[in-house]
């Protein structure tokens, strides 16, 4: 008698195209759609509530000013660039405002050493972001006294982009920051 060989897998499977679908066909014809249905609905809801809700990349007044200092911070005037107005840039290309923006940074030797943003106010196409930054240079604040700032975002090309950045002197503080209120009953 001669020596059997084992069947290898090749030669006994045969090869069979199947489309993308056909599996939601079969569930089908076992009644399993249902059981399906519910799976996947739980699985999506459960991603979503791990990842949060998609906005499709836009950014609120808020994340764009945080990204914006953040960006300062770390001296990653490219990933600012997009952040900022046309007004803000004076039209310059992103090439031209980065050094520009680097220069500045040297030679007034600034640092952001921290900041907060508070929730802001918006009004049609102009939102409002308060910001309490503690930075130093060594030319105004050479103390690294905080500072109350208060930017000023316009939307342009269907984002929320900074505009203006301004301080906001003490008598004012109390409309823009919550907590300046709870220092001056303390006071």
């Amino acid at each position: 008698m001669p020596a059997r060989t084992a069947p290898t897998p090749s030669s006994t499977r045969k090869l069979v195209k199947i489309h993308p679908l056909d599996f939601l066909k079969r569930r089908k014809k076992e009644g399993g759609n249902m059981r399906f249905a519910r799976q996947l609905i739980a699985v999506v809801g459960m991603l979503l509530l791990i990842v949060g809700p998609v906005r499709g990349g836009e950014l609120t007044p808020e994340e764009t000013v945080k990204a914006y200092l953040k960006a300062l911070q770390t001296g990653d005037f490219n990933a600012a660039y997009p952040l900022v107005s046309q007004a803000m840039t004076q039209g310059k290309s992103r090439e031209e405002w980065v050094k520009d923006q680097q220069w500045v940074m040297q030679a007034s030797e600034a640092k952001i050493l921290d900041f907060h943003v508070y929730p802001g106010k918006t009004e049609g196409d102009k939102a409002y972001v308060p910001d309490l930054l503690s930075s130093q240079d060594k030319f105004l604040n050479q103390l690294g006294v905080e500072e109350h700032e208060l930017y000023t975002l316009v939307r342009e090309e269907g984002r929320w982009k900074v505009n203006q950045q301004q301080i906001v002197e003490p008598p004012d503080r109390g409309k823009w920051f919550p907590d300046a209120i709870e220092k001056k009953k303390g006071d």
